[in-house]
């Protein structure tokens, strides 16, 4: 990379500059051994940069971080230095802004850094949480073991959500589908019969009249309705930008109905699952529940766990600030206080993240299970109502002639 430079001469002469190297460290060093004092040094931007262009619109999947990190294990379990083991990866990687990173991590390593220091300088691929494990992994000793749980880890975490998607599916494409079918009728089909119905002075019945108004009405107002939808939900959305509007979005999707349990209980096992990987590290409690908040863009249990680690820090244990608190469920608490008291606390934070995966992932399947054919029945009825006013003023107008 390039660096703008300031520097005096030893002829005490100010003189600016470029320089290639591939950190700062070395550009200094670099300028020191040509005999020039360094004032100032910074990366030089261009103004229109082809790389940073470019990884501006690729982004870094969570399976590609899982990949890497398990083929980093394999690489140090088999005796490779960590060096060679990046450049080997590097030149495997697809993605550019990944294959970018890992090219700049281990030209880190190289100016004598570690790697989760220079895992750190890169928060768009590795996470605070990612670099903070790999920390406690280099000091313990056990670096490969910690790259494999956390490869497990994310791909529990992607694993979740493609089933979440997966179970959502069908009811949005049942729903987009519908509104569109619904719309060529009122739009499209409708109006041509209305009109023929009107030059021919027919006498409708009241369905068929309900629906000219609406069609009517839709035809006139439809923009402006359009219009006023787009505008409360930008509004709503600037709100929940706000940290008291997202406070009470956090707190309406916990509580509600039929879903609101399923958000709850991903929320639980989500941190639940967070906390046993950094017990499994070596990390301290007040650190792991740090870094689980840290995680979390839920602010109900921002404010919920932010507690629980500050009477944490006062001595009172982690089963007990949770037992004052409704958000975490008896069946955490309990599990809590049994790991506390065996000492087996990560295994007792998997069984409770378990759990509430399982029961998450049931609770959405009925609720899926109760939505479709309540949208079925509503879509069917809605359709029902717009071809029985058509068939009515038809039949009206056939009797009339």
């Amino acid at each position: 990379m390039d660096f703008a430079y300031t520097a005096y001469t030893e002829s005490k002469e100010l003189v600016r500059g470029k320089v290639t190297a591939t950190s700062e460290e070395a550009a200094t060093e670099l300028l020191s051994y040509g005999g020039y004092r360094v004032v100032s040094l910074k990366e030089a931007a261009p103004f229109l940069n082809k790389e940073k262009l470019l990884s501006s619109f690729s982004q870094i999947k969570p399976t590609e971080i899982i990949m890497f990190s398990r083929q980093l294990a394999l690489l140090l379990e088999s005796g490779t230095d960590i060096v060679t083991a990046l450049d080997l990866l590097q030149g495997q990687i697809d993605n550019p802004t990944l294959k970018k990173i890992i090219g700049e991590v281990a030209s880190d390593i190289r100016g004598g850094s570690s790697l989760s220091l220079a895992l750190s300088r890169h928060p768009r691929a590795f996470s605070q949480m990612y670099h903070r494990a790999i920390s406690a992994g280099e000091q313990g000793g056990n670096l490969e073991v910690v790259l494999r749980q956390m490869a497990e880890y994310i791909e529990k975490g992607v694993t979740t959500q493609k089933q979440i998607k997966g179970a959502m599916t069908y009811p949005i494409i049942v729903v987009l589908v519908a509104i569109g079918v619904i719309a060529i009728l009122v739009t499209q089909v409708f109006p041509t019969f209305a009109s023929l119905y009107s030059q021919l002075g027919a006498n409708l019945p009241t369905t068929t009249r309900i629906l000219i108004s609406i069609t009517d009405w839709l035809r006139q107002y439809g923009l402006y309705l359009l219009l006023g939808v787009l505008a409360a939900a930008g509004a709503t959305y600037a709100y929940i930008r706000t940290p008291a509007g997202r406070y009470r979005w956090d707190s309406l999707m916990l509580r509600f109905p039929v879903f609101g349990r399923v958000v709850h209980l991903g929320e639980l096992s989500r941190c639940c699952r967070t906390m046993a990987m950094l017990v499994r590290v070596g990390l301290p409690l007040p650190e792991i529940l740090s870094m689980t908040i840290h995680s979390s863009t839920n602010k109900v249990v921002v404010e919920n766990f932010t507690g629980v680690r500050e009477d944490l820090i006062r001595g009172e244990g982690l089963s007990k600030p949770m037992e004052k608190r409704e958000f975490f469920l008896p069946l955490m608490m309990q599990m809590v206080r049994i790991g506390e008291e065996s000492g087996n606390l990560e295994n007792t934070l998997v069984t409770v993240a378990e759990n509430f995966e399982v029961e998450a992932a049931d609770k959405t399947k009925a609720a899926v299970g109760l939505i479709t054919p309540m949208l079925t029945i509503i879509i069917g009825l809605v359709i029902a109502f717009l071809v029985l006013s058509m068939m009515q003023a038809m039949y009206s107008v056939y009797g009339q002639l």
